[in-house]
């Protein structure tokens, strides 16, 4: 069934799959380097946290930063990645590409999706960069996805909902509107009183963790400059807990 309550932990490392773990988690969609917006993770890391828990696991195929028009290239790593995780026994993987004029690219899809055989078919955030939404759920639906990830469009879901609840009007059933972006213990009732989604997508994280370094040299920056090296980023087991009771509440 369809919209039945439901956390999926946004997680890009053991750490974080631990802590959404022991707090509450039924899914993960298991990334890197979320501080980016999410890339695929490494099959290592995949294999650590199936060996140690229990929750499963989808596994976002995202060869790299930006928009979500994809090269040949570009494909055919992602397939193989689908493969490969497919193999190693993944209960789905977290897919979208774009055309370069705003709508869902059926072709690309359909190859990806061709690739994970009976995995379930979850749609990320590229549904939150098409230009007709309405359209781009009705595509995913006949491609057979089980689930749409989505903020309304918007910045978070919170801002969003009015687009999330119209997005689940629509889908009547059919496929599962899930909630994602900004998503934290202080709005998710509220986002299903005006939705009347159930199924919600979270990094649990309550603030950055200070590094262990002592020795700190402010002067290079390895990433993007606007990112401190010397914060990490971890989902929260509190906040993640607090963040499952009220939606396993939703009944």
């Amino acid at each position: 069934m369809m919209n039945q309550p439901l956390i999926e932990g946004c997680v890009d490392s053991y750490a974080s799959c631990m802590a959404a773990a022991a707090g509450g988690a039924d899914r993960f969609e298991l990334c890197a380097h979320l501080v980016i917006g999410g890339a695929t993770p490494s099959p290592a890391v995949f294999r650590q946290v199936q060996r140690d828990c229990g929750v499963k696991i989808n596994v976002l195929i995202r060869p790299r930063f930006g928009d979500f028009l994809y090269t040949e290239d570009e494909l055919e790593v992602m397939c193989e990645e689908i493969r490969q995780f497919r193999a190693m026994g993944a209960n789905g993987v977290v897919i979208g590409a774009l055309t370069p004029e705003g709508s869902l690219d059926l072709d690309q899809m359909r190859r990806m999706i061709d690739c994970a055989g009976d995995m379930e078919i979850a749609l990320h955030r590229a549904f939150d960069m098409t230009r007709d939404p309405a359209a781009a759920l009705e595509d995913a639906i006949g491609l057979g996805c089980r689930t749409v990830l989505t903020s309304g469009q918007a910045r978070s879901a919170a801002e969003g909902k009015a687009l999330l609840g119209q997005l689940f009007r629509q889908a009547a059933g059919r496929i599962d509107i899930m909630a994602g972006g900004g998503v934290k213990r202080h709005n998710i009732r509220e986002i299903y009183e005006h939705t009347g989604i159930r199924v919600f997508h979270t990094t649990g994280r309550s603030g950055p963790i200070d590094s262990g370094m002592i020795y700190r040299k402010s002067t290079v920056s390895m990433g993007l400059p606007s990112l401190s090296e010397y914060e990490i980023w971890r989902t929260d087991e509190g906040e993640f807990r607090a963040c499952a009771a009220i939606v396993h509440a939703l009944l």
